[in-house]
């Protein structure tokens, strides 16, 4: 069973195949649960409408999809209404402003198919802003910094921070860095949690936990 206190943050670590993505996509009710139950404040999530649902529960995936549009329609993508004082705010706290800034057009440049005119990271910090925009109750965090080149993980991991202040945050991560970001983790195999800590704790004590953020440290995806 996994709790997740209001305003806290939870990692989700494990190999291919533990469940992690899977518990994203239950959260977000892209499909139910047979057995069991998702709560979010007590309320099972299948007794509210889908769209209450998404608004509650914002996913940050790793493969960002950003539109044919301008930076400002992508941003605001969950929010069209959205002032361009609240879009340059949420780009601001995503650490996405001054790359913006240097655009072509500023916000209103068009952006390319499946935004691929920016680089893995600035995607990531645009897809940060639109998260942060449409200001969910509970952040899914689904690989967030896997596209994301090494050298540059820092700055995205600097934005994620920011996104999950004052925030319940699932994080599914392979990277150390953005495990590190969660208040505890749960390391799931097989569809079930077999041991639960800090990031320190597990270290400690956990050789197959050690054993994934090895994995990862020397290139492969757990």
């Amino acid at each position: 069973r996994l709790r997740v206190p209001a305003g806290s943050s939870l990692a989700l670590v494990g190999p291919t195949g533990s469940g992690k993505s899977t518990v994203a996509s239950l959260l977000a009710r892209f499909y139910d649960v047979r057995d069991g139950s998702i709560l979010i404040d007590g309320v099972d999530v299948r007794s509210a409408r889908v769209a209450d649902v998404r608004r509650t529960v914002g996913i940050v995936f790793d493969e960002t999809f950003l539109f044919s549009d301008t930076v400002r329609a992508n941003i605001a993508f969950a929010c069209p209404e959205a002032t361009h004082e609240e879009v340059e705010q949420a780009a601001r706290l995503a650490g996405a402003h001054d790359f913006i800034l240097d655009l072509p057009q500023g916000y209103e440049t068009v952006l390319g198919e499946r935004g691929f005119s920016l680089s893995g990271g600035q995607r990531q910090r645009i897809a940060i802003a639109r998260a942060l925009l449409a200001d969910p109750a509970v952040l899914v965090l689904d690989d967030a910094t896997s596209a994301v080149d090494v050298t540059k993980e820092h700055e995205i991991v600097s934005a994620l921070a920011t996104a999950m202040r004052n925030r319940t945050t699932l994080v599914i991560a392979h990277r150390p860095a953005a495990i590190a970001l969660a208040d505890r983790v749960a390391l799931l195999d097989g569809g079930r949690v077999v041991d639960s800590g800090t990031h320190e704790e597990l270290i400690r004590r956990s050789a197959r936990y050690r054993e994934l953020l090895n994995l990862e440290g020397n290139g492969g995806r757990s």
